[in-house]
């Protein structure tokens, strides 16, 4: 069963096309057939007028009138005489007779001149029939003809017509995650404005839910934050004080996991500032002094764990966006690479210009990524199979929102060189002049 509605209308088309080709093309052969021999009768009639006013009187049949057509005339005389054909056609009233002569069967016209002599004009019904069905095809060329070029005309039609449907498809494909904007109606067929009216009313609800989320996320992120500094504090307060070993082990647990939830609260709030903020915030940033900055910072605890942390070539380069987002993007790339080099390792940072793009590229020489899960590392709260570290998962999905508003790219390559293991990524944006 074809589920395609073109190739539904297409082929219905094509039969009803080819159904009403076939009887208007019997209809029009019956026609021209029925005139080609009423067109030969009428040819008999005007031989038959010229030969009643000519002076022949041979009792022989008269050849050479129609070669074509095999038209002869026979001249029966006054009195009946001849053949036995002769005869029998002598003693028929004038007009238009069917007869069998010589053995086939025949058109015969007959004819009385003033004199009293008489004449037949007559035509074998097989040349007849030959010369009509002739003259009936040639009346279905453009018949045959049209019904393909109609077939052709119809699968051109119902394409055109039904391109606005895969445009609205090419535009929601090429739409991003993010982007829950109405469609527009404008242009697009009245058939359709009902579907499209759906469609937007969906995505409407869609951005409430979203927002609503997204919202829920940040309030509750912040609101936490309180009673977990609080926590902190106390934990804090708790290291001047003479506990016994056991019960310090357990304080410095619990510093630890209160450090890791004031990290992954921070990370819930980018992200939902990420999501709630709009690609129209863009300012000059100047890409190479957000990279210095930030690798200055992270110097220190690079340093403690032996890790080689440098740039590899830094160019100026500026791009269009917002800097508090680019500053996330590039602490957040350059944090991962440092927590996840072992020891003794190297982080690598460039900065440079590439067609027209702004390029931050990131190498470090640790173990890499899983290749089934390189292409989901930036989903949220995703860390991999195999998950190593105090991690939220959320830092690479806050980076891929941040690069898609502004237009860029985001790609990671494990390096597999024999001298070298490890990640590289490379994030491109639109650079400015």
């Amino acid at each position: 069963m074809i589920k395609s509605l073109r190739g539904r209308l297409l082929i219905g088309l094509t039969g009803i096309i080819v159904l009403t080709g076939a009887i208007g093309g019997t209809l029009a052969y019956k026609w021209a057939y029925n005139e080609a021999i009423e067109m030969q009768d009428s040819v008999l009639t005007q031989i038959g007028t010229f030969a009643t006013n000519a002076s022949t009187r041979q009792s022989q049949p008269v050849g050479g009138v129609d070669a074509e057509s095999e038209v002869v005339v026979l001249e029966l005389g006054p009195t009946p005489r001849g053949s036995a054909d002769e005869r029998r056609l002598w003693t028929l009233r004038d007009g238009l007779h069917n007869e069998v002569l010589q053995g086939r069967p025949s058109r015969v016209l007959l004819r009385t001149r003033s004199d009293g002599s008489r004449f037949a004009v007559a035509q074998g019904d097989e040349i007849r029939s030959e010369i009509a069905g002739d003259m009936a095809v040639r009346t279905l060329l453009p018949i045959a003809a049209l019904v393909p070029c109609l077939m052709l005309v119809t699968a051109f039609v119902i394409g055109r017509s039904f391109r606005p449907m895969f445009r609205l498809a090419e535009e929601l494909d090429a739409r991003k995650v993010e982007d829950l904007s109405v469609l527009s109606v404008a242009g697009a067929p009245s058939e359709l404005h009902p579907f499209l009216g759906s469609i937007n009313a969906l995505l409407e609800r869609i951005r409430a839910i979203m927002d609503q989320q997204q919202r829920f996320v940040a309030d509750a992120a912040h609101e936490l934050r309180t009673p977990i500094a609080a926590l902190s504090l106390q934990t804090e307060n708790l290291d001047p004080l003479d506990v016994p070993p056991a019960a310090r082990d357990r304080l410095e647990v619990l510093k630890s996991g209160m450090r890791r939830t004031r990290h992954l609260l921070d990370q819930l709030l980018a992200l939902a500032r990420q999501d709630l903020a709009s690609s129209e915030v863009k300012e000059t940033v100047h890409l190479d002094q957000i990279a210095k900055r930030v690798v200055a910072e992270l110097l220190a605890e690079a340093s403690e764990r032996n890790v080689d942390l440098g740039f590899t070539m830094v160019e100026p380069v500026s791009v269009s966006a917002d800097p508090v987002a680019m500053v996330s993007v590039v602490r957040n790339l350059v944090e991962n690479a440092v927590r996840y080099t072992p020891d003794g390792g190297r982080v690598d940072v460039g900065v440079y210009r590439e067609s027209g793009r702004a390029v931050l590229q990131i190498e470090d020489t640790g173990p890499g990524v899983a290749p089934q899960d390189i292409e989901r590392i930036v989903e949220p709260f995703y860390r991999g199979r195999r998950p190593t570290g105090d991690g939220s998962g959320l830092g690479l999905s806050i980076v891929k929102r941040v690069i898609d508003r502004y237009g860029g790219s985001i790609e990671f390559e494990n390096l597999t060189d024999a001298d070298q293991t490890g990640l590289r990524v490379v994030v491109r944006l639109p650079a400015l002049d």
